[in-house]
């Protein structure tokens, strides 16, 4: 469930609650600002500002607003003298709001959740209102309309973007690992597999969406986008041939295919020769797939296709470094 599901989850069932807004983050901390989680009355969190000894202030601070229904904002300093002190050593500070009103905000973040629903962005506006007593408001908006910022004494403009999609194009064994372990890295996941018992979802996550299907056609009918991955690992040649064409000339922010070096020149090869892919558009597949890491079992492969999403993620397309690898 995306975090604004959650919190209209529990204000529609009548659940005390409070949201955790990191408003700021200077220097070193755990989280960024705009990161958010919710804390119902009896201190059970949804989501994390960072752990720690951050985290457990703010979620104290947050049961005690649950009971009082009066916002707060925490501006902590982490810098301890020590690593054996009780307080955190990071050396940065960050402000986080603790906010129990969030019922009279509720059509906002419905807004915000149906967006991630339908994979379109937009952002959230939470401003502060200073004085004897903090007051807040939160309201949504659309993508084109982010440049009308409320006027208040403090706002926070956060960004509300879909997941990155993750699709694999094949339900094997590399294919299952991946699934689970990309799910835990925060990618929407969707398997595609034309064996029936490769596309089984009691294989995957339950976040996991499954497709039995001819895999190539699947993957040209599926829109792809500048936060789309595409992870080829089916179960031959062939297959991966022609899920590599039907992906290569379109937008996407990564495009690995697994296999050995000879396996991944005689596609070089075959592509350039037959028009489907230029130099430069071949160049940027990831392949040999995956960061060096010395793989040898299914899950240490898994996990060195996994690290290198979160690279391109986080670093840009360049993150590279496979060593070869076997067919499968």
């Amino acid at each position: 469930m995306n975090p604004y599901a959650r919190l209209v989850s529990l204000l529609d069932d009548g659940t005390p609650c409070c949201v955790l807004l990191v408003l700021s983050a200077e220097g070193s901390t755990p989280r960024e600002a705009a990161v958010r989680a919710v804390v119902e009355v009896d201190g059970t969190i949804h989501g994390t500002i960072g752990g720690g000894t951050v985290e457990a202030r703010a979620q104290a601070a947050a049961v005690e607003a649950c009971r009082t229904g009066v916002p707060a904002v925490l501006d902590i300093e982490l810098t301890g003298d020590a690593v054996g002190d009780a307080e955190p050593v990071c050396g940065g500070r960050m402000r986080v709001l603790v906010d129990p009103t969030a019922a009279k905000d509720r059509a906002a973040y419905a807004r915000a959740a149906e967006a991630l629903a339908r994979r379109e962005c937009g952002a959230l506006i939470t401003a502060i209102e200073a004085g004897d007593v903090a007051r807040t408001r939160v309201r949504w908006a659309r993508e084109e309309e982010l440049s009308a910022v409320t006027e208040a004494s403090e706002a926070l403009v956060e960004p509300v973007v879909p997941d990155p999609r993750l699709i694999i194009a094949g339900g094997g064994h590399i294919g299952q690992a991946l699934a689970r372990q990309a799910a835990l890295l925060g990618f929407e996941v969707l398997v595609v597999d034309d064996r029936s018992e490769f596309a089984d979802a009691a294989l995957y996550p339950a976040e996991a969406t499954t497709i039995c299907a001819d895999t190539a056609e699947t993957l040209r009918a599926l829109p792809l986008a500048e936060d789309s991955y595409v992870v080829i690992v089916t179960r031959g040649h062939r297959h991966d041939q022609e899920a590599l064409r039907a992906c290569v000339q379109r937008p996407h922010a990564y495009l690995g295919m697994i296999g050995s070096r000879r396996k991944v020149a005689l596609l070089r090869a075959s592509l350039l020769q037959e028009g489907a892919a230029t130099e430069e558009e071949f160049a940027a597949i990831h392949a040999p797939i995956g960061l060096d890491l010395g793989a040898e079992t299914v899950p240490e492969i898994a996990a060195s296709i996994a690290a290198q999403l979160v690279a391109v993620r986080r670093r840009g397309p360049a993150a590279r470094g496979a060593r070869d690898m076997r067919d499968r």
